[in-house]
């Protein structure tokens, strides 16, 4: 079944409300094995709505619209049905009478423009609303169905669970499982994933955050579950260590788990990230007995005064240095007195810092005993702009927060990292 989306409103198209309907939609309906084919927004406007309707089903076998049912004059979605149909409206007795009993059951009495929403396309099935007032309409039109919903979500997704989705699309026959990896760009993970993504039954989504991507896995077919558990874990064979946890199960998260685990605490020293990795180990509930606590040393003399970074290093390299790193993951280690210490020192522009272009970037984790890591990771650096900054900040945190987790579990550098020794290497 291949479906289409229509989410009609002029606030919309102006950025006043967020299309969250469309987002549920497209979950909902791929979790029951429709197949959402394209997603449309359109304004108020009755001929772009039929024109919208009629190209969608030229395409697709039924078309879900929501939006412009309710009793206004910018509610124009059943007209537009209607035109679309070639055929009048009509009132809808039944949903007359129910419009006027839920008016009476608030204590008042209806306006006659309310009953508007009693009007329906000629022939229309209508589709009762057990969560609010504007019932749904399905609409037979050449080439498909249309299913008109209401705008407000909770309504939305009463006639869409109690009544679409069982015409539609039917009981699940789709599982799903969410992977989440840190490190690897989006273009690598295809390329490693491409004998999965061959498989019969299996379709994979990429979806990208900065540093961070989140593999979407669904398998459909028979025996699903027993098969979606085989195709993670050759994923999981694919990808090794990049793979950082499941569905919800953010980075902060794995790292509090595996400080509370062995019973360790983490202390952050940050430069470019001005205390953005300290507020990401602090997010969570319980994070008071795995965090002991962060310095943002921003300018140069803090770090030697803060962080006992030695001052000839600073002297002869600048701040941005694997060896500073270094020193600042040592240095709030011990000043905190904590387990393990993280520390981000780079550059995230506008402007170059002590001959290091924007996106440099170096991480240190100082750890039990002798333990230390430096790392560079790869940053893809976007083109000039105010966004800039806060990309190359928010991979740094993500950078920063994996190669802890992979200094915790034992592992070496993060997977979109190198370690840093060609760096000391090219400074003397």
């Amino acid at each position: 079944m291949r479906v289409e989306l229509l989410t009609v409103g002029d606030e919309l198209l102006l950025g006043d409300t967020v299309n969250g309907n469309a987002a549920w939609l497209g979950r909902r309906l791929a979790d029951h094995g429709a197949e959402v084919t394209r997603s449309v927004v359109v304004g108020d406007d009755e001929d772009v709505i039929v024109e919208a309707v009629t190209a969608a089903l030229g395409r697709a076998d039924a078309v879900i619209t929501t939006g412009g049912l309710g009793p206004t004059s910018d509610d124009l979605t059943r007209d537009a049905l209607a035109a679309a149909a070639g055929v009048p409206l009509v009132r809808d007795r039944e949903a007359e009478k129910r419009l006027r009993e839920r008016a009476a059951a608030a204590g008042h009495e209806i306006r006659e423009s309310a009953l508007r929403m009693a009007d329906v396309p000629e022939g229309a099935g209508v589709l009762r609303n057990s969560a609010g007032s504007a019932p749904g309409l399905r609409v037979e039109l050449p080439g498909g169905v249309a299913y008109a919903l209401p705008g407000v979500p909770f309504e939305m997704r009463t006639i869409m669970d109690e009544v679409v989705l069982p015409e539609l699309a039917g009981p699940p026959e789709v599982a799903r499982r969410t992977l989440r990896t840190a490190g690897l760009w989006e273009s690598v993970l295809a390329e490693r994933l491409a004998e999965v993504e061959a498989m019969d039954g299996v379709r994979l989504a990429y979806l990208p955050q900065p540093a961070e991507v989140r593999v979407r896995v669904s398998v459909a077919g028979t025996d699903v579950w027993d098969r979606l558990v085989g195709v993670e874990k050759r994923i999981r064979e694919l990808l090794g260590s990049a793979v950082y946890g499941v569905e919800d199960e953010s980075l902060d998260r794995v790292v509090h788990r595996l400080l509370t685990q062995r019973s360790a605490t983490v202390a952050a020293a940050e430069s470019l990230t001005g205390g953005l990795i300290g507020a990401e180990l602090t997010a969570m509930p319980g994070s008071s007995t795995t965090f002991a606590g962060g310095v943002v040393a921003y300018a140069t003399e803090l770090k030697r005064d803060l962080l006992d970074v030695p001052a000839d290093l600073l002297a002869e390299h600048g701040a941005v240095h694997p060896d500073v790193a270094a020193a600042m993951a040592a240095g709030v280690r011990d000043r905190l007195g904590a387990t393990y210490g993280v520390a981000v020192t780079g550059v995230a522009g506008p402007e170059a810092q002590d001959g290091r272009p924007v996106g440099t970037v170096y991480i240190g984790v100082a750890g039990p005993g002798d333990l230390r890591i430096v790392t560079r990771p790869k940053l893809p650096v976007p083109g000039p702009g105010a966004e800039t900054r806060d990309v190359i900040r928010r991979m740094t945190v993500v950078h920063a927060l994996d190669q802890l987790r992979r200094a915790l579990l034992g592992l070496g550098a993060d997977a979109g990292a190198e370690f840093a020794q060609e760096d000391r290497e090219e400074s003397g």
